[in-house]
């Protein structure tokens, strides 16, 4: 395998690090001044989005993250994973370049299981981000770890689907902009385990469709975009919007949330990387004990342990995104997996130690790594819990290495133990 960038990669680089600079970093302020206060803060979006979004798609770097597609830029999860990474470092950024969550994950859907009407009427205004979406998948009242315990129900009657349910924790469904919820829920409770989920296209303004509350997180209510709890009570919406068929939920689950985990990854990736400058930055300025705080020992440990950390989950990143492009997306479930539990818990850690280093200012908003430390605590329960994740690798692992009976019976099989 080999991790060079080709030299469209390396073009995309330099243009997206340029247009972070030029326009990105600077506005990330003004950003925030524009959200205004109170509620209007949930009917505002800060005017700035829109004209970062016109000069994103004027530089052509717009929909980069839709692999193997007519709508995107063409390139491979390999391909897409650096540049995704320099867009995490703000969290204003991966909007302007229409890749953010959840929609980059709704479009791959609509793309690859939409009917041509689908397209139309929802892929086509998203991939030029006049509207938003949302994935309702996650519900209150069960352990949604495990997906087959979503009991939301999706009725056939005649011509259409008759949907009643909560769901919690869909990102997006508040924004002024969303217009369409992706809805995963329960279409035959006597199918195999694995058979009884479907997804469903559900228009914003549909009947039932009752936005509860915006669920904070850490205290952030993430405005205008925010993280809703929906309450489906008899929606109604036409047969023709359910996904590719009855029973194929899990399917479409798992080829939409590959690609959003390497997603996800690298943008986590970018966000510890700018900690740790803020990190090397703010030790190098703040004097205790008659010396800058960058020279104590323990500061240089955690900022090389840091180094270390994030090159590491960069390359296994890298490498499940090879392996994706490669063998495919199942066939690379583990390796997704590995990166999946190790690029959040990672970055936890650095942002952690960037906070101490900013000392009381780090848990403040004066700074940005609160947040920051925020979103990736997250992170280890979004797309599934980090217990979820391990115990799949554990589980591929020991396939690997599988015990036959004969060797069972063998009090001391390793081959590591002196048998003398």
């Amino acid at each position: 395998m080999d991790f060079e960038y080709s030299d469209k990669v390396k073009h995309l680089q330099r243009e997206v690090e340029a247009f972070m600079d030029a326009y990105i970093y600077p506005n990330e302020e003004l950003y925030h001044e524009q959200m205004g206060t109170g509620e209007e803060r949930w009917t505002t979006v800060p005017p700035i989005m829109d004209e970062l979004k016109a000069k994103a798609k004027q530089a052509g770097l717009w929909n980069l993250f839709l692999p193997e597609s007519d709508y995107g830029a063409g390139l491979t999860n390999l391909e897409y994973a650096p540049l995704c990474e320099i867009m995490g470092r703000s969290p204003i950024a991966p909007e302007a370049f229409n890749c953010s969550a959840p929609d980059t994950g709704n479009m791959e859907v609509i793309a690859r299981y939409g009917t041509e009407e689908h397209k139309k009427q929802w892929l086509e205004p998203l991939l030029e981000g006049e509207i938003r979406s949302t994935f309702c998948m996650t519900e209150p009242d069960v352990a949604s770890s495990d997906a087959t315990n979503i009991e939301t129900r999706i009725e056939r009657d005649g011509d259409e689907y008759v949907i009643n349910g909560r769901k919690w924790f869909s990102s997006g469904a508040a924004d002024p902009r969303c217009k369409i919820f992706i809805l995963m829920g329960k279409t035959n409770l006597e199918a195999s385990r694995y058979e009884q989920q479907s997804q469903i296209l559900v228009p914003r303004d549909t009947p039932g469709v009752n936005i509860v509350r915006n669920l904070s997180v850490f205290g952030y209510d993430d405005a205008p975009h925010g993280h809703a709890e929906i309450e489906f009570d008899n929606v109604r919406v036409p047969a023709s919007n359910l996904l590719l068929g009855e029973g194929r939920g899990f399917e479409i689950a798992q080829g939409r949330l590959g690609p959003g985990r390497i997603h996800h990854c690298m943008r986590t990736i970018g966000l510890a990387e700018r900690c740790l400058e803020a990190m090397c930055k703010r030790t190098q300025v703040r004097v205790a004990f008659g010396r800058p705080v960058s020279e104590q020992t323990v500061t240089q440990e955690r900022i090389a342990e840091s180094r270390i950390m994030i090159d590491q989950a960069r390359l296994l990143t890298l490498y499940a995104a090879w392996r994706m492009d490669t063998v495919g997306n199942k066939v690379a479930r583990q390796e997704i997996a590995e990166i999946k539990v190790a690029a959040p818990t990672m970055a936890q850690k650095v942002i952690d130690w960037a906070i101490q280093a900013h000392g009381g200012g780090g848990v403040t908003p004066d700074f940005p790594v609160a947040r920051a430390w925020a979103t990736v605590r997250t992170l280890r329960l979004a797309d599934g819990p980090d217990e979820v994740h391990r115990n799949q690798i554990a589980r591929l692992e020991l396939r690997k290495h599988a015990v036959g009976e004969e060797e069972k019976k063998d009090d001391n099989p390793s081959s590591f133990v002196s048998r003398s």
